[in-house]
């Protein structure tokens, strides 16, 4: 079989593998659609995601879907539509009952943060525990079935901020998991959901998605205390400064964007005097399950995948997803 290794930076490979044998308690799949995600960017073009460096080859990707190859409990039959949840969690601590995700000593789909690295699924053939495997819904396409793990993120931040409905949203960073935010968002009643990005073509996008105000950075500005929510999806300081700022007397701001692992520059004073929730938002938990049932529902969700690539050209899809001004979601097709 083939699959994707990232050796160092800028060093992509697409190698020939053995074909995996499932165990007890797992599954073959037949990998067909993977998302490039920004984690995904950062192992390929600096060698390491924040602080975890590639120090093997790393096979990347945690956003996908595919088809039962073989599994060997009999349970699921070969051709049965599913995606993953890419997360194993680590063991049972008392205070985290209800968020398994930030339990410690999990791995992850894709990444290099455990050592060995957790290889993902950028390949084409993928062995995952029962457990992570979640089977499609009749209707639902495969292509936007790789949607299913960045919208859970979306849910989840958008869970994080509390009752969202009937209220004003400001979305700050229109990239892939920004616009899934804003869907999210509008999804779950805000009044209105506004987007804010330094390029003009994913503001366009987030017209599609719910997004009814728009704010060009650089160009427009963001009045301070302007909405009742903020998500900051960016990752970048000055943003969430930004969002310190729009953010109303009491309100709540999200931070989503992965911000850098270094000190870095950041006004919070606003803070205090308008009694602000900060709350930061990673991964999740079980949103996966109704991302799954969203994406079934509608397919209001297919704008936010732009390009569709195949595997063996994934150095100019990687090229093309590090453009948002080119791209939103960039699916590699195995």
């Amino acid at each position: 079989m083939k699959a994707l290794a990232i050796h160092s930076r800028e060093d992509l490979r697409w190698e020939e593998r053995t074909v995996p044998e499932p165990g007890a308690g797992e599954v073959r799949l037949r990998v067909c659609f993977v998302g490039i995600c920004g984690s995904d960017l950062h192992y390929y073009f600096h060698g390491a995601n924040g602080e975890y460096t590639i120090r093997e080859p790393l096979t990347p990707g945690h956003e996908l879907s595919g088809v039962v190859d073989l599994d060997p409990s009999g349970r699921l039959v070969p051709g049965t539509p599913v995606t993953v949840h890419p997360a194993r969690f680590g063991p049972e601590t008392p205070g985290l009952e209800a968020h398994p995700h930030l339990r410690a000593g999990g791995d992850y789909l894709g990444s290099a943060a455990a050592d060995p690295h957790r290889q993902g699924g950028a390949a084409e053939y993928l062995i995952v525990e029962e457990h992570m495997v979640r089977v499609l819904p009749e209707g639902l396409p495969l292509e936007r079935a790789a949607l299913a793990e960045p919208l859970a993120v979306a849910l989840h931040a958008v869970g994080r901020a509390g009752e969202v409905a009937g209220k004003r949203v400001l979305v700050i960073g229109a990239g892939p998991i920004g616009l899934l935010v804003a869907a999210a968002a509008h999804h779950a009643g805000a009044a209105v959901v506004a987007a804010s990005d330094v390029r003009p073509e994913p503001l366009e996008r987030a017209r599609s998605l719910g997004a009814s105000e728009f704010f060009l950075v650089g160009t427009d500005t963001i009045d301070d205390e302007s909405f009742d929510v903020v998500f900051e999806c960016s990752g970048v300081a000055p943003a969430l400064t930004q969002a310190v700022r729009a953010a109303r007397r009491a309100g709540t701001v999200v931070q989503v964007g992965m911000l850098a692992n270094a000190e870095i520059g950041v006004n919070l004073a606003p803070m205090l005097a308008k009694e602000l929730t900060l709350r930061g938002a990673f991964r999740f938990s079980t949103e996966i399950d109704d991302a799954i049932e969203m994406l079934a529902a509608s397919d209001a969700l297919d704008s936010v995948i732009t390009h569709v690539i195949p595997a063996s050209d994934a150095v100019d899809a990687l090229t093309v997803a590090r453009d948002s001004s080119a791209s939103a979601k960039v699916l590699l097709s195995l």
